[in-house]
């Protein structure tokens, strides 16, 4: 049985950052931003607010017809900055921290580490996330996502870019046809990142 997917618009904007918040409360990313269990439960979810709106406005939110797995997209051209990367004196890490939690330096690191590590040399689709409900995971639900996207990159010869935030996710990208791009990024103090990247697949 197929997974219906639409493309998510304004008013879906409180069950995206619901379902990112949940999927991601146990990530070993989102544990080095937020670390300690409290203070994750209680603040997380503002970052996850704050990457969705961005995404709305700008790119493109895939949900499952029944809302329970959503994929975050942006089309970036060749030679396009980072997400959010402006002016030094105003830029969109700095933003970032400001609007979601201003005492935490880590918000702002990870899109300044995460920045300077993507690709900017070709037109690509990038995942900035994907979030399956904890209850739904194992069911093929992000493969669905991911892939209804890929699709189109192959017709469309566009590569795909991604980090994968754990080995287990990175496993699951391996397997829609990512590789891995330069050496992992290793959070100060923190876990890893994988920077991936797929190229498109030509029928024949």
């Amino acid at each position: 049985m197929g997974v219906e997917i639409r493309r998510a618009g304004d008013g879906d904007r409180e069950l995206v950052v619901r379902l990112l918040d949940e999927a991601f409360q146990d990530d070993p990313v989102s544990g080095w931003v937020f670390p300690g269990d409290e203070y994750r439960r209680t603040t997380h979810h503002r970052l996850m607010a704050a990457f969705t709106d961005a995404v709305l406005a700008e790119g493109r939110v895939d949900l499952t017809e029944d809302g329970s797995a959503c994929a975050l997209w942006m089309s970036l051209p060749a030679g396009e900055p980072e997400h959010g990367e402006e002016q030094p004196d105003d830029d969109g890490p700095a933003r970032m921290r400001r609007a979601v939690d201003p005492d935490n330096e880590r918000v702002e690191l990870i899109g300044r580490l995460t920045a300077d590590i993507h690709p900017s040399g070709r037109a690509h689709e990038y995942l900035w996330m994907i979030g399956v409900a904890p209850d739904r995971q194992g069911e093929g639900l992000g493969t669905a996502l991911i892939s209804s996207v890929l699709d189109r990159c192959d017709r469309e010869g566009l590569g795909a870019y991604l980090e994968a935030s754990s080995e287990r996710s990175a496993l699951l990208y391996r397997r829609l046809g990512f590789e891995a791009s330069g050496e992992p990024l290793a959070l100060p103090d923190g876990p890893c990142m994988w920077p991936m990247w797929r190229e498109p697949r030509t029928a024949g």
